[in-house]
Order: C-alpha cells, then sequence, then structure tokens
C-alpha cells in the first residue's frame, strides 16, 4: 500500500516517523515492513512475525490532525508496537506471490553449506547434522543440526557476514522456535569474514558466530607454507 502515514515504534527502542508518503508491505507471514524512496532495499521500520494487526477509525483529534485511521501491530511475544496512523491512501493492491523456491546461492556458499555439513564437529564438539536447506515457511535454513545435548541448532552461511545475514537467521529462529518438537532453537551464523556490526549484533540476540576457513576445510590449508 502506498500511502501518506506517521509511524511510531515503541518497545526495547521508540522510534518516529513523520508524515510522509510511503510503502506499507503486509507479508502473507503476517510481518509488516515500512519503505521510503531512500535508503536502499532496508525498510525504514518493521514488525516481524508473530504479530497481530488491529485497524479502527481515527478518534476526533486524529481526524482535526488529518489521520483517517490508525494501524497497530503489536507483537505476540514482546508486546512492541508498531503505530502506524494513515492519512490517505494512494494506491493498495494485494497479490498472491505463491510459494517462493528460496535463494540460490553462488558457488562458494553452497560449497560452505556442503563442506559445513560433512564437518559439523567444526561448530562444536558431540554436534550432529540434522538436515541440510531444513525449511522453513520463508525459505530454507542452510543446516539444521544437534548439538551434544541434543538440542536444535540453527546455521546459517554466508561468504561475508553482514548484518542482513544475521537479520536472516532471526528470522529463521523466529518460525523454528514454534515448534515443539524443536524449541528452543538457538542460532550460529557461520561465514568466511564476519563484520563488527554483525557479530555485536548476533551476540545482542544471542547468536554465536563462527568463522570459516575455506581453503582450510577444502584441505588446501598448507600450515608448512605460511610465515606466521
Amino acid at each position: 500500500m502506498i500511502c501518506e502515514c506517521s509511524v511510531d515504534y515503541t518497545g526495547r527502542l521508540t522510534s518516529h516517523l513523520p508524515l510522509a508518503t510511503r510503502v506499507i508491505m503486509m507479508k502473507a507471514d503476517g510481518s509488516v515492513l515500512i519503505h521510503s524512496d531512500g535508503g536502499s532495499y532496508k525498510p525504514l521500520n518493521w514488525m516481524t512475525t508473530p504479530c497481530v494487526l488491529h485497524t479502527r477509525k481515527a478518534d476526533e483529534a486524529e481526524r482535526e490532525a488529518g489521520i483517517t485511521e490508525v494501524w497497530t501491530v503489536t507483537h505476540e511475544k514482546t508486546s512492541d508496537r508498531l503505530v502506524i496512523s494513515v492519512a490517505s491512501i494512494h494506491a493498495d493492491l494485494t497479490h498472491d506471490l505463491g510459494i517462493d523456491p528460496g535463494l540460490t546461492k553462488d558457488g562458494v556458499e553452497a560449497h560452505l553449506q556442503e563442506l559445513l555439513a560433512d564437518q559439523i564437529y567444526r561448530v562444536g564438539a558431540g554436534y550432529r547434522l540434522v538436515r541440510r536447506e531444513y525449511p522453513t515457511a520463508i525459505g530454507p535454513v542452510d543446516i539444521l543440526a544437534r548439538d551434544a545435548e541434543g538440542h536444535a541448532v540453527a546455521i546459517e552461511i554466508k561468504r561475508r557476514g553482514e548484518i542482513d545475514g544475521v537479520e536472516q537467521l532471526t528470522r529463521y529462529l523466529e518460525l523454528l522456535n514454534r515448534d515443539p518438537l524443536l524449541a528452543p532453537v538457538r542460532g550460529v551464523f557461520a561465514a568466511q569474514e564476519i563484520k563488527p556490526q554483525a557479530r555485536v549484533l548476533a551476540q545482542d540476540r544471542g547468536i554465536s558466530c563462527l568463522t570459516l576457513d575455506y581453503d582450510e576445510m577444502r584441505g588446501l590449508d598448507d600450515p608448512e607454507a605460511r610465515l606466521f
């Protein structure tokens, strides 16, 4: 939907977007994302599942401010709230995108996944592989494993670990933890290189980080050829 709106977020943080023209995406999984013309691909604000949406007509004070309706999106686990005050709607479109086939990884990422599945001990002692490309409603997580105590572990693999990869794994974990046969599921973010900001975000969300040496995993690393 393209509309004039202001947006207020309350919960773990507080933010405000003043009245402007924006794009609101409401996805089939229940998540809500708010975009502008700038900022590239990243939304200005969002609410991930599980969440619930309530709509109401604007009250008298809100109508005097030019608002016609108010949408409140509440996270069911944290009670964080995203309040969208709509002034006018320019376009409203609903379309079923169908089942997405998932992201096709480049050769290095695909090979890293294959190698780590075969060398799952690199994640931790006593780990065992459950499945590669474990399906979720928003796409497959790279590897699902069990640790030495039998707890489920979701592993997302990137060639370069950035914030987007941590966000992706976070969404997978939210879905996987709804399955009583898997929960609690913890996450491991694995990459050849992990950016400092991504590492901080992962640690803040209880996600472990693992740096992968592609050459070593392929058996190409020769310790005798090193200077250090």
